[in-house]
């Protein structure tokens, strides 16, 4: 058997054959075009699908299911996206249109809870049952998997792990709201710390990259040469990171927590400060999860997606 899954992103729409051990067999990219009407993207996703399992000399009743990972609020049970201010979709039966037009049986579920449950059959969390999956990016993205299986609530917008409040009154997150975990340990909130601490301390060689051209990596890169400026905003970074993971592994107690998204490119540099962090707060004194970086990065969505039909 085989699956269809297709990651709908604000830039792209992937659509990609999987087989059951979460290998992407083929795939193929189109531009999303956001701003035009959404029955016109689903229509290229139909395309898309179709024309995978055609160039594979495939029949349509040898696809065990269509999944999609979609950014935004999505009520799974009744397959719909109730809201994403990426694509700009409200209250859009994306299931019911994608049955109606193919006759494959179709999920849905948020895209960072599909990444999540790609790692969990074919990447870093693979043989564990109970897994959350963390992405420092732009935002903060999480996906949390409870005995196999997507866990979000019972109503839609659960698990939405970026969104705890970490410091009082803090700063300003997208959402609206103060303090927001997302607002500290996004690559986003790294590289504004970078900015700030830059133009206080000019004999930083932080001060000599522009504002502009300011990266998450860029600090990282500094305090490993040995600059006690940037490695002051590494661990400033880092403290807050251990804040929300350490909140979010005493509520789930989960096997494994992943760290995707570019700044889990620095590997070790994170990982090792990050544990030590974690170990001293954790209730009860011992760190039983594991905490390492995932390994599918743009796969985990796709894999995912098209593993919602296993569930």
């Amino acid at each position: 058997m085989y699956y269809i899954g297709v990651d709908l992103g604000g830039t792209n729409i992937v659509v990609g054959l999987v087989n059951e051990e979460g290998k992407i067999l083929d795939f193929m990219t189109w531009d999303t075009k956001k701003e035009r009407p959404v029955e016109l993207i689903f229509d290229d996703i139909i395309k898309m699908t179709q024309e995978i399992i055609s160039r594979n000399n495939l029949e349509k009743d040898q696809i065990n299911g269509i999944g999609i990972g979609s950014p935004g609020i999505i009520d799974s049970k009744e397959g719909e996206i109730v809201y994403s201010n990426n694509i700009v979709i409200n209250n859009f039966y994306a299931v019911k249109y994608i049955e109606d037009k193919t006759g494959i049986k179709t999920k849905i579920a948020n895209d960072a809870d599909c990444a999540a449950l790609g790692e969990v059959v074919a990447g870093a969390a693979k043989g564990f049952k109970d897994a959350i999956v963390i992405t420092l990016g732009t935002g903060v993205g999480s996906g949390i998997v409870i005995d196999g299986k997507i866990f979000n609530g019972f109503f839609p917008g659960g698990a939405e792990v970026g969104h705890q409040i970490i410091v009082k009154d803090g700063e300003k997150c997208t959402c609206g709201n103060q303090g927001c975990f997302e607002a500290y340990a996004s690559a986003t909130a790294l590289i504004k710390m970078a900015n700030r601490v830059a133009k206080k301390y000019p004999e930083s060689k932080l001060a000599d990259v522009k504002e502009e051209d300011m990266t998450a990596k860029i600090p990282f890169d500094l305090a490993w040469q040995g600059d006690k400026v940037a490695l002051n905003v590494i661990n400033n970074y880092i403290d807050y990171l251990a804040i929300g993971i350490n909140n979010i592994i005493n509520i789930f107690k989960p096997q494994v927590l992943l760290i995707g998204g570019g700044v889990s490119r620095q590997g070790d540099k994170l990982i090792k400060p990050l544990i030590e962090r974690v170990q001293k707060m954790v209730f009860g004194g011992h760190l039983s999860t594991e905490i390492k970086v995932a390994i599918l990065g743009n796969d985990a969505g796709l894999v995912g997606a098209a593993m919602l039909n296993q569930e």
